[in-house]
């Protein structure tokens, strides 16, 4: 089934392990039960945007609130696209790409969240590896951008393995507290030298038409 008027739904990334796909209701209230189910030790944050500190059942439904106003807000100069990970067939986490006037910056941020059973599997990374795929070689970004707190261990780990680049650290309020945040980025060229070779990219046509990117860069249409 196509969807020619929100072409988004039919985005999809897949490795061997992994299928990503752009997040229906369906998804959105499975992710909304999977988050309530535990995502980081409560006594700590990962997040910029404590949204996790909700309790039950206000957690679940601003999460599908987030990912309702992630479609409402998606236009050319702007967009949010999160993507529900399964492995193996099982729903485990959200991976994520948002971009602003991204036609003439070709820059994204990336973000994700795995469920806390799922973690320590390597998915982490697999996830942020498709996500980089789709970012460089679907949409034809030329930098992707992360950061994390400094003592997100596990976030900080994968991207220090990838190879970002430390651009530097700034401050914010974390629960009520002031905190450093680091800073990454990675180039397209960096990128070429990690491309997985597992990635297939499906979908991508119209929803380049609907965010107004021309497509270029290696790996373009595939």
């Amino acid at each position: 089934m196509t969807h020619p008027v929100w072409p988004l739904f039919d985005l999809e990334v897949r490795t061997t392990r992994l299928r990503m796909r752009y997040i229906d209701d369906e998804l959105a209230t499975r992710l909304a039960e999977l988050a309530a189910t535990g995502i980081h030790d409560p006594a700590q944050t990962p997040f910029t945007t404590p949204w996790t500190d909700s309790k039950s059942p206000d957690l679940e439904r601003q999460t599908m609130q987030f990912y309702w106003r992630c479609r409402a807000n998606t236009g050319r100069d702007s967009w949010m696209i999160d993507l529900a990970v399964e492995a193996d067939g099982e729903l485990v986490g959200v991976a994520g790409l948002n971009g602003s006037n991204f036609p003439t910056l070709r820059q994204v941020v990336t973000g994700s969240w795995l469920g806390r059973t799922y973690q320590g599997r390597g998915i982490g990374k697999e996830m942020r590896l498709a996500s980089l795929t789709l970012a460089f070689d679907g949409l034809g970004a030329d930098r992707a951008l992360t950061d994390a707190w400094h003592d997100n261990e596990p976030s900080l780990g994968v991207t220090r393995s990838l190879g970002y680049t430390e651009t530097g650290r700034h401050r914010a309020v974390r629960r009520d507290q002031p905190d450093q945040i680091v800073n990454f980025e990675m180039q397209r060229a960096h990128f070429d030298t990690i491309r997985p070779d597992d990635v297939t990219l499906h979908g991508l046509d119209a929803v380049r038409d609907l965010l107004g990117i021309e497509p270029r860069g290696a790996g373009e249409g595939r």
